[in-house]
Formats: C-alpha cells, structure tokens, sequence
C-alpha cells in the first residue's frame, strides 16, 4: 500500500470576478476549485476543498503532482497564496463516515425487531464490533 505525506503545500490562485467573487483554483490539480462571497472566506474554503481533492486522489491511489513554482504575484485582481492541507485528521474524518448497507433476514426476525422498535444500525455497529474486537 502506498504511504502518502501527511502534509502537502499546494499554491492557489485567488481571483475576483465581475460579481464580486471569489474564485480559488489549483492549478496542479485538475477539478480543484471552489469560490465565496469574501477573502476571508475563500481561504478558508481553499483549505478544506484541497484537502477534499486529495483525500479523494489519495483514496483511488492516483498520482500526485508534485506543486508546481507559481510566482505570487499574478494580475491586479488576483494573487497566488499557499495553502496547507495536513491530512492525519482528513483521513480519519472521512474514514468515519457512515455509509449504508443493505440487509436481508428472515421474516421473523424483522418482526419481532420492529415489534421491540431495534435500531438495526446501531445492533450491527455493535455486533460488528464485538465481532471484530473493535472500539
């Protein structure tokens, strides 16, 4: 299994549109764009989308590119700045996340559960993880 960095430092591209926008783009990422209303929060915004694209690059274990030289100043209305996306919390935040699985059991037994109104996902989480000797 390939070990990725924990921390990657892309540079983005800030640019301010006719409206008044905020356009934010990676240039050595493909589809790794977002926008807002203000600066302030586009750069919050440009963090959490590059950390999204490579959790996402990292979890189909895609190449990389390795950020390119951009010179920071760009044109009156637009400025290079670079952003920092530490992983380790990414990855267990996304890792975490529920996802939904399909169940098939006798009759019976989905009769006498919904009589005793179970809650299936909360019975297998707790079966699967005694099963697996889990937390």
């Amino acid at each position: 299994m390939k070990k990725y960095p924990d921390r990657y430092i892309f540079p983005a591209i800030f640019s301010k549109d006719e409206e008044g926008m905020w356009d934010v783009r990676f240039p050595d990422l493909d589809n790794c764009f977002t926008s807002a209303d203000t600066l302030e929060e586009a750069i919050d915004q440009a963090k959490y989308t590059l950390e999204d694209c490579l959790y996402f690059l990292e979890k189909g274990k895609e190449e990389i590119p390795a950020p390119s030289d951009i010179p920071l100043k760009q044109s009156h209305d637009s400025v290079t700045q670079l952003v920092v996306a530490f992983m380790p919390p990414v990855r267990r935040a996304w890792s975490q996340k529920a996802v939904k699985k399909t169940l098939t059991i006798p009759a019976y037994l989905a009769e006498l559960a919904e009589e005793q109104k179970l809650n299936y996902s909360a019975l297998l989480q707790q079966a699967l993880k005694q099963e697996l000797r889990v937390q």
